[in-house]
């Protein structure tokens, strides 16, 4: 059997999703109300949110899903009605589902072309289990690339 040669010593590694993944994401369950997506979007700063149910992965939150359902049903209302209509509405309703996801082993380019593929600003990362272990967002992506082409 022919063994492959070795790469060069300058050769670069690959860079998995897993190296540059979120690891401490926040998740909401389904049965959850849109007014708490927008709070926890609001006061934490968080602009994609995996949604589970009954401790499995079924879909992405993102701040395009709470505005597109705030814009629908409230052109002509004012806070008190739009917040009345959030907190009536269940996550599940509006979330983007079935959730596309990467595997942890990916390549970063791979999850770069599925994001501007698939128009997502966001992927669920999953492992062989199916156990969400983390969250690459385009801004991880962006920032990836940007230290690539500063680093040439």
């Amino acid at each position: 059997m022919k063994q492959a040669a070795s790469q060069p010593a300058t050769a670069k590694r690959t860079t998995r999703v897993r190296d540059m993944m979120q690891r401490k994401i926040i998740t909401i369950s389904a049965e959850e109300r849109l007014s708490t997506v927008e709070d926890i979007m609001t006061l934490g700063g968080v602009r994609h949110m995996p949604v589970v149910l009954a401790g499995s992965l079924v879909g992405v939150v993102s701040e395009r899903d709470l505005l597109r359902a705030s814009l629908s049903n409230l052109n002509e209302f004012g806070s008190a009605e739009r917040r009345a209509f959030l907190h009536a509405v269940e996550i599940a309703r509006v979330m983007s589902q079935p959730p596309v996801v990467v595997h942890p082993e990916a390549p970063v380019e791979e999850a770069a072309l599925i994001m501007a593929d698939r128009k997502i600003g966001c992927l669920p990362v999953v492992d062989d289990r199916d156990a969400l272990v983390g969250l690459v967002t385009e801004t991880d992506v962006l920032r990836y690339f940007a230290g690539r082409a500063s680093a040439r």
